[in-house]
């Protein structure tokens, strides 16, 4: 529950998407971190984890494409907060947003999107190896069913988590249309940690 609940961008992407676009939009970032998540478990269980800890041009390339792709988010948050700001003093606040939004809000690419977040993190990788093994037993006649009750139960917190923040990002969301000020203000403050999580990311050893 702490690693779930920790920060990250994943759950920063959802909570972003959901302030600025609703719940359903929330919910459909939401769900390329929960198909993101489920593929790094499986992936585990096949034992690509290994192969990426133990082979560093293969880890690094991951490690290099994630930390490019989280800034690539960062920049155009950051562009989306510039223009939010340029907007701040005219009368509708829907169309200050829509000028604002940079990326598309459609259901499908914010899925893609959140699901390469998530996919691209080694470190997400290495958790699940690190933490999944020491919870079933190699002389258990069917391994796989204790692996796939930790996915369950991993999953079934992480979708209670993701629904928090998609809930809070609505109300979020009615105070950002009446205070664009905050909003692009919020929305710096979100792009300088996707900067972070990047430079952590291309700075981790394998």
């Amino acid at each position: 529950m702490l690693i779930i609940l920790l920060p990250g961008p994943s759950s920063l992407f959802t909570l972003s998407v959901a302030a600025r676009l609703g719940v359903k939009a929330g919910y459909r970032a939401a769900a390329g971190v929960f198909l993101g998540e489920t593929l790094l478990m499986m992936a585990t269980a096949a034992g690509l984890a290994s192969l990426l800890q133990n082979n560093e041009l293969l880890f690094a390339i991951v490690k290099y494409a994630g930390a490019g792709y989280l800034t690539w988010i960062a920049v155009s948050m950051i562009r989306a907060a510039w223009a939010m700001w340029r907007h701040r003093d005219e009368k509708s606040a829907e169309d200050a947003e829509d000028a604002a939004a940079p990326e598309p809000s459609t259901g499908g690419r914010l899925s893609r999107r959140s699901l390469v977040i998530t996919i691209l993190n080694p470190k997400a990788i290495l958790f699940f190896i690190s933490f999944f093994v020491q919870f079933v037993d190699p002389d258990y006649a069917h391994p796989e069913l204790s692996f796939a009750l930790l996915a369950l139960v991993y999953q079934f917190i992480s979708v209670a988590y993701v629904t928090a923040l998609i809930l809070g990002g609505t109300y979020l969301a009615t105070q950002f249309r009446r205070r664009r000020k905050l909003s692009a203000g919020l929305t710096t403050g979100a792009g300088a940690l996707f900067l972070g999580f990047a430079a952590k990311l291309a700075t981790t050893s394998n």
